[in-house]
């Protein structure tokens, strides 16, 4: 299981643990949590669009220095 994917599995447990419950303050706790799991979930994939960029980058970078050796 990647991180991605825990993250939006707990922002979907909170959400839904405050969908069931009565209590106003229990409900706010529950929404709180879920919007904490969705800024990590934000976090990682905008840490892996980086690692793409990165490694296309230096792919790039790689083929020129090739192309320059040829």
């Amino acid at each position: 299981m990647s991180m991605l994917q825990f993250y939006t599995e707990r922002s979907a447990d909170c959400r839904r643990d405050a969908d069931s419950t009565t209590l106003d303050n229990v409900r706010q706790r529950y929404l709180s949590a879920a919007l904490a799991w969705d800024n990590m979930a934000d976090r990682v994939r905008l840490t892996e669009a980086y690692r793409a960029d990165g490694v296309a980058r230096k792919a790039a970078e790689q083929s020129s220095v090739n192309e320059l050796a040829l």
